[in-house]
């Protein structure tokens, strides 16, 4: 049994020394130390109030939370700005009464990304996801902050993979 755990004890060490330059996030800020997400206004043409700052908090704290990156105001290594260009709710599936049954709201945000390190990965994108819900529901309370969190989970994911992981 102590025979067993000096093993494991020895692999694991083996393991993190040896990954010692492997990212568990899949990305690499390269030489950049700082960030600066500035603020995505609304530009949408149905225009929910809070959306701007929960989606910009929620890009700044997935790059905080997957690198070593010091967030700034003006300067930063790393450039993202941009704007939220859609907001839809449309119905997705019908009831034998021809009613909704199920409601989608679809979100898509404008990324300007600079890289003032390495300008070739610079780019300009949309990225967008959506959030199924119960049509009898409304889209407020818990119901709109589920769709939020499911919608801003996927699309600053994909932000971050497209910037650092280069996906």
């Amino acid at each position: 049994m102590k025979k067993n755990f000096i093993f494991l004890l020895a692999f694991s060490l083996f393991l993190a020394v040896s990954c010692g330059t492997y990212s568990f996030t899949g990305g690499s800020t390269g030489d950049a130390k700082t960030i600066q997400i500035n603020t995505f206004p609304n530009n949408a043409s149905l225009v929910e109030p809070t959306l701007s700052q929960k989606f910009t908090l929620a890009l700044q704290d997935r790059f905080l939370r997957q690198t070593n990156l010091t967030q700034t105001n003006s300067g930063g290594d790393l450039l993202f700005e941009g704007e939220i260009t859609q907001y839809s709710i449309i119905p997705v599936t019908a009831t034998a009464q021809q009613t909704a049954a199920q409601n989608r709201l679809t979100i898509a945000v404008r990324v300007r990304f600079y890289n003032r390190l390495v300008e070739e990965d610079n780019f300009e994108r949309t990225f967008s996801f959506y959030s199924d819900f119960d049509a009898n529901a409304q889209l407020t309370g818990s119901v709109l902050e589920n769709a939020y969190f499911e919608i801003f989970e996927r699309i600053t994911q994909d932000i971050f993979n497209a910037a650092v992981a280069k996906w």
